[in-house]
């Protein structure tokens, strides 16, 4: 009260210090500037005008005197009267003149003494108002300044009474904490980090949060450690369940996952030790976490690629393609998040979910549709295309043929799991749908990969490399959107066996030698029987046992080590070895290619390097070797064996 009530009486003095400061300004232009200027302008203005007349005169007068002394003395006389009489006109004429300007710079000389400091005088004046009104309200201010000194006096006397006190208490509650608790209204509070779905993996944000148990309330506030404030909306949520986050189930420590009422999904959170997460826990009446391998159905709140899931894609799907396919900016503007929330929620429900003829009420923008879909792609416990073929995706986008590249991605779609093929079919032939009325929507194949490519393919973890790979992910979705009907409707050509790539590379090396990016990500895949298996290992142990007895006369018997290639088991002939003589340990190999190395384990070379200790490595696809004492991968089919 003492600080805020000087504060008025600091305000106050300041307000009329200067409301007499603008006044005595706006004085100086009246009694200062204006009367300088007027003077200027009328005054010595005119003597400006009268000295150019008098200029003017000068010269005229002078030319003409110049040609009347230049006149000949043999020219009749009255021709000469003439010219004398036509002089004496113009030298009156130039003494009336001058006489003039001479009168005008007197006057001005004389104006000046009065005119000049009279103005500066009463802005003197104004000035010595201004001080004497500072003077008085300095008179009037110093009975308040000498109460306020005492104040402020007896107030620094207190707090040197008191921080002895202060100090005392500080060190008891340090010494026991338990017994000097804030008491809260809240049951729990603290700072807890919230998992947060983005569009390249997750993030951790802060988060200030509070919970009520009789209410079973959470409030999360985000907090933003820079600024140290606030960072963002509050959110409330309704507490529906808490369970404790198993530490093989998740990277981060500490961690329990909470899910709501009325909000869909699992909010997982982390606490800040052991001990606080025990403490959340118990407020939340929090319990332990129970795995049913069994369980296929659908729990409630969570996305899963199931016939609820279906549903809800399909119903987004039907409401965008009946009511809003030419809607401007389909899919790239985000409708409300609350909004989203709630549709999400009412989608997600099993008793709406199950009623597959329930189109999407009218009432629901387009735009907080298509957010829904994406949300709930985002929402998957994985991405649709996986990210165990996440890499793989992006190597298939790299590929310099546009053939290839398609290829590529055909075979890999068809080595996703049936839903999360069926589900990207469905999703696909809606996107080519939005496409093919780009002129309406202005959403083309491009702009739909650069919305949809973070979602359907987005990394495991945030990296400078997958930020990098952001562009080959809208490549993907968009090879994937203009070839849907081949790659979705027919079966991907079978991968030629090593020999045909290696004949087919020998074939086009006279006129481009092929990328490193180029090459076979699977050569071949099929799940072995055991006893098929069986007979493979004890193949590979009997040859492998030779080599170990006579190491050079394997290159003699190399033929009779290969299983019978005519034999008419399917199983043995896929057996086929994909690399020359693979089972020769620690070869030497030369390089028909040059290969630039993509990641650390890969090897980068020219055509005509030589490697030694090749050997099968454990990767499809690729051969282990050294070059320089550094030992990593080589493309099989960029090599041959010496």
């Amino acid at each position: 009260m003492c600080i805020a009530r000087s504060l008025q009486e600091f305000a106050t003095v300041l307000r009329n210090l200067e409301d007499e400061r603008i006044r005595m300004i706006e004085n100086a232009s009246e009694v200062l500037i204006t009367p300088l200027e007027k003077f200027r302008k009328e005054q010595i203005g005119a003597a400006k005008e009268a000295k150019k007349k008098y200029d003017k005169e000068t010269e005229k007068y002078c030319g003409i005197l110049e040609k009347h002394l230049n006149l000949s003395s043999k020219k009749k006389e009255s021709q000469l009267q003439e010219a004398d009489s036509q002089v004496d006109l113009v030298r009156q004429h130039f003494y009336e003149v001058s006489l003039e300007y001479v009168f005008k710079v007197q006057e001005v000389q004389e104006r000046k003494m009065f005119e000049f400091v009279e103005p500066l005088l009463a802005f003197l004046q104004g000035l010595f108002t201004f001080y004497h009104h500072g003077y008085e309200l300095a008179k009037d201010f110093g009975d308040f300044k000498t109460q306020l000194t005492i104040s402020i006096q007896n107030t620094r006397n207190r707090f040197e009474g008191t921080r002895s006190e202060v100090e005392s208490l500080m060190k008891k509650m340090k010494e026991n904490p338990l017994e000097h608790k804030t008491i809260s209204p809240y049951t729990m509070e603290g700072y807890l980090y919230v998992q947060e779905k983005r569009h390249f993996g997750t993030s951790w944000v802060k988060h200030y949060c509070t919970y009520q148990r009789d209410s079973k309330q959470i409030t999360m506030v985000p907090f933003d450690q820079k600024s140290g404030g606030k960072g963002g909306e509050d959110e409330s949520v309704t507490l529906k369940s808490c369970t404790r986050r198993k530490t093989d189930s998740i990277e981060k420590r500490f961690c329990f996952d909470v899910e709501a009422v009325d909000r869909p999904g699992v909010i997982t959170m982390q606490a800040l030790s052991e001990e606080d997460r025990r403490l959340w826990m118990e407020a939340m009446d929090g319990r332990e976490p129970v795995y049913n391998s069994n369980k296929d159905s659908q729990s409630e709140g969570t996305a899963q690629l199931d016939s609820i899931g279906f549903s809800i894609i399909r119903k987004c799907i039907h409401a965008v393609e009946t009511r809003g396919i030419n809607e401007q900016g389909l899919y790239r503007i985000v409708g409300v998040n609350s909004r989203v929330q709630k549709l999400l929620s009412v989608l997600m429900d099993p008793k709406t979910a199950s009623e597959t003829e329930t189109d999407i009420c009218a009432e629901w923008e387009i735009k907080t549709i298509t957010s829904a879909l994406k949300t709930y792609l985002r929402m998957l416990p994985g991405p649709l295309m996986m990210y165990q073929f996440q890499r793989s995706f992006i190597k298939a986008a790299k590929l310099e043929n546009q053939e290839s590249r398609v290829s590529e991605i055909h075979s890999l779609v068809h080595r996703l799991p049936e839903k999360n093929r069926q589900m990207l079919q469905l999703l696909m032939n809606h996107l080519a749908n939005v496409a093919n009325n780009h002129k309406q929507n202005l959403m083309t194949v491009a702009n739909l990969g650069v919305v949809f490519g973070p979602t359907l393919l987005r990394p495991q973890e945030e990296t400078v490399a997958a930020i990098m790979d952001i562009k080959f992910q809208n490549i993907v979705i968009e090879i994937l959107i203009e070839n849907h009907e081949k790659i979705f409707n027919t079966v991907p050509d079978m991968p030629l066996t090593n020999a045909q790539l290696h004949l087919s590379r020998k074939k086009s090396s006279d006129s481009k030698p092929p990328s490193c990016s180029e090459r076979p990500l699977t050569l071949f895949h099929t799940v072995q029987s055991t006893e098929k298996q069986e007979q493979r290992n004890s193949i590979i142990n009997s040859s492998l046992e030779s080599v170990s007895s006579n190491p050079n006369s394997i290159l003699n018997s190399s033929s009779s080590l290969q299983p019978n290639m005519n034999s008419s088991d399917p199983d043995l002939a896929v057996v086929k070895p994909t690399r020359p003589n693979s089972l020769t340990p620690f070869r030497k190999a030369k390089a028909l290619y040059a290969c630039k190395a993509e990641h650390d384990s890969e090897l980068s070379f020219t055509a005509g390097t030589v490697f030694d200790n090749v050997h099968p490595s454990q990767e499809p696809g690729w051969l282990e070797g050294t070059l320089n004492g550094k030992t990593g991968l080589i493309p099989e089919n960029y090599v041959e064996f010496l």
